[in-house]
């Protein structure tokens, strides 16, 4: 069976599931009524399925319509992004790379590297983003991430995972807390003041609501900020307490009065990950930048620093 059909008509499809209305759907798609019905009805002679249920009132998406829609918004998805990624080449970019992270990779080790990187490779463009290292996983899995640095190494088949660098929590707390100078101690115990945490987005704020809910615990925010170093502040105002990576909070500890305890809690000792597909699959240019990282992990485990 040949199917003919073009860009014009997915968006025409998205435009008539958007609106229930040929007239409308025609107008948002610069195109008469009479030629969105034989659209219609073409697509449907070709895929021997009927796409719309027409009434009085309009036309509604029979469930064969339903999908249709669907595929036709992620191709559009995939037009646009294609479009922007041709515009970049046309600008003088010769390569893109889609990075992703977790929270404390984010924060600690990525920013460096990926601006020395960018300084030696111009015209590569990067995509970068952060979320929770399952998620991360599951994007280089499905070819939605080109490199991710993770937290441990989350179930997956398939996948390369190059040991990077530690990834200990900490908890902070204010000077003179009740907590403060004590030996290392359970989440669980903590959960019974107020935290000090990163917002929503951050993948580190997921992970401990999720790890509170298990226990069965209220995990209670007192204010939710836009990054680990006012995290550090508010505590050290006596606003609450938090969980940090160990390396930021020996940093902040050098300038503010707060205090260091470690958690007991299996979770806290991790090892980021450098996750991919193939690393001989990837361009040289994203070998490099691969590289950058395996340096700046032997650099650290030798007590040195890259920042």
């Amino acid at each position: 069976m040949t199917i003919h059909f073009d860009l014009t008509d997915m968006q025409m499809m998205i435009n008539i599931g958007d609106s229930f209305s040929l007239t409308r759907a025609a107008e948002k798609s610069n195109l008469s009524v009479p030629a969105v019905s034989t659209r219609v009805k073409n697509l449907e002679d070709d895929f021997r399925t009927r796409l719309l249920y027409r009434t009085n009132q309009g036309v509604t998406l029979t469930p064969s319509g339903e999908a249709l829609v669907r595929h036709a918004r992620a191709l559009m998805a995939q037009v646009e992004k294609l479009q922007g990624n041709m515009r970049e080449f046309a600008n003088g970019v010769r390569g893109r790379l889609r990075i992703m992270g977790n929270t404390t990779a984010m924060a600690e080790a990525m920013p460096s590297i990926l601006g020395r990187f960018m300084a030696s490779h111009p015209d590569i463009g990067m995509e970068i983003r952060e979320d929770l290292s399952y998620q991360i996983v599951k994007a280089v899995a499905d070819d939605s991430a080109d490199i991710g640095i993770v937290g441990g190494r989350p179930p997956a088949d398939g996948l390369q995972f190059l040991p990077y660098r530690e990834d200990n929590l900490v908890l902070i707390v204010p000077s003179g807390h009740a907590l403060a100078g004590q030996a290392p101690i359970g989440f669980a115990d903590t959960l019974e003041y107020d935290y000090i945490g990163l917002s929503e987005w951050s993948a580190i704020h997921s992970f401990l609501v999720q790890t509170a809910s298990a226990l069965g615990r209220p995990f209670k925010f007192r204010a939710q900020v836009g990054n680990f170093e006012v995290v550090c502040r508010m505590i050290e105002a006596n606003l609450g307490i938090g969980v940090v990576p160990k390396s930021l909070a020996q940093r902040y500890a050098r300038t503010m009065d707060i205090g260091i305890i470690g958690l007991k809690d299996g979770w806290s000792r991790r090892r980021l990950h450098i996750c991919l597909r193939d690393l001989d699959a990837l361009p040289l240019f994203a070998r490099d930048l691969v590289g950058m990282f395996l340096a700046d992990a032997a650099l650290n485990e030798q007590g040195g620093d890259f920042h």
